[in-house]
C-alpha cells in the first residue's frame, strides 16, 4: 500500500484532518501530514497547532494512494491558492484517489474540474463553486476514486470510507467498532 497524504494549510479544520489521520493509522495505513508552508507547525482554524510530518517542498509524491484535503476556512482557500498542490491534484485525478471534506470539495476541487459530472457533497453554501458536479445533500459520498464529505460531523464516516475503500469494509468495520461507532454498513453513500 502506498503512502497517503493529508495536506495542512493555515486555517485547516482540525477535527477533519486529525480524525482522518487517527483512523487511517488505526487501520494500519501509511499516512503522513504535509504542511504546504515552509514551517512544519501549522495553526488550524480554531487555534490548534499541529506539527506536520513533512513539508510539501521536501516530499516526493510518487504514486500516492490518497491525497486528502481537510476543509476549514481559510484552510481550504489556502490549499486552493497553492499552485503545486493544484498540479498534483489534477495529475492524481487521472488515475489516483482523492478525498476532500467540508469547504475543500468546492473551494479546491470544483475550480479544477475534478468533480465535473461526479456526485459530490460539501459544506452548505460551497456548492456554487462546483457547478458541474452532481451535488447531493448528504454527509459522505464514496465513489471509487473520489470521496467527499460535508463537514466536521462527518469526519469519522469520511475517514472510515477511506479505510473501507483501501482496506475493505471488514477493516473499516473493525476500526469503527473499536471506536464505539457501529454503523450497519460501511457503505457511505447516503
Amino acid at each position: 500500500m502506498n503512502t497517503s497524504y493529508i495536506f495542512l494549510a493555515p486555517g485547516f479544520e482540525e477535527i477533519e484532518a486529525l480524525t482522518v489521520l487517527d483512523v487511517m493509522r488505526r487501520a494500519g495505513m501509511d499516512v503522513k501530514t504535509v504542511s504546504i508552508t515552509d514551517e512544519r507547525n501549522v495553526a488550524g482554524a480554531h487555534g490548534v497547532t499541529v506539527t506536520a510530518d513533512l513539508l510539501y517542498s521536501e516530499t516526493d509524491f510518487i504514486t500516492p494512494e490518497w491525497l486528502i484535503l481537510p476543509g476549514g476556512m481559510p484552510g481550504a482557500t489556502n490549499l486552493s491558492e497553492f499552485a503545486p498542490l493544484n498540479t498534483l491534484l489534477v495529475n492524481q485525478a487521472q488515475s489516483g484517489k482523492i478525498a476532500a471534506i467540508c469547504a475543500s470539495p468546492g473551494v479546491v476541487l470544483g475550480p479544477l474540474g475534478i468533480l465535473d459530472g461526479k456526485e459530490a457533497t460539501c459544506y452548505p453554501g460551497f456548492e456554487k463553486l462546483m457547478p458541474y458536479a452532481i451535488h447531493r445533500d448528504t454527509q459522505v459520498i464514496a465513489l471509487d476514486r473520489i470521496i467527499t464529505a460535508n463537514g466536521p460531523s462527518a469526519a469519522l464516516r469520511f475517514a472510515l470510507a477511506i479505510v473501507a475503500n483501501s482496506m475493505g469494509e471488514s477493516v473499516a468495520q473493525e476500526v469503527g467498532s473499536g471506536m464505539l461507532f457501529y454503523p450497519k454498513s460501511m457503505n457511505f453513500y447516503f
